[in-house]
């Protein structure tokens, strides 16, 4: 029963039944950091897509694997050129924040690596959009260990 099937146009062959399920910190201190770390890193189930330039609708097209999760990475884009608000809009409506971000922590150290924010997407513009059920969680590296990385990376 060695039957496997070719996954990503990659080199790597994966058994039937492979399932990408990463936790929060797993997503921040591997993926997240080493994407950060080197702009040409490439996980193998985390596709590039720009946010702004596509429909939540569209994303699922966009993913490299998943039928009801799909993990991509994607630049922020803000507001205004030298202000700090992140601009979440795309044409058919925006996606808006929800609840508290969540901390997330390394297993090993204790220390913050970084933050999860939940997002809603709204067909329309603000205020009178219309609550969809599309929800996205937004990571970002966080605490010493964004900064530590970030200074060095900034550096090359």
């Amino acid at each position: 029963m060695d039957s496997y099937y070719h996954f990503d146009n990659g080199d790597t062959h994966l058994p039937p039944g492979f399932r990408f399920h990463p936790t929060d910190e797993e997503l921040i201190t591997y993926y997240l950091l080493k994407k950060v770390l080197d702009s040409s890193f490439a996980g193998r189930a985390i596709a590039e897509v720009d946010l702004n330039k596509s429909e939540p609708w569209e994303l699922p097209g966009k993913a490299k694997m998943g039928e009801k999760e799909w993990y991509f990475f994607s630049l922020r884009d803000r507001k205004y050129p030298t202000g700090l608000r992140t601009n979440r809009a795309t044409e058919a409506g925006y996606w808006k924040a929800t609840g508290k971000d969540r901390e997330i922590y390394s297993s090993k150290t204790c220390a913050l690596v970084g933050m999860k924010k939940t997002l809603v997407f709204y067909r329309g513009r603000a205020p009178k959009g219309v609550k969809s059920n599309w929800v996205m969680h937004e990571y970002r590296l966080e605490g010493k260990f964004a900064y530590h990385y970030l200074s060095r990376s900034s550096k090359v």
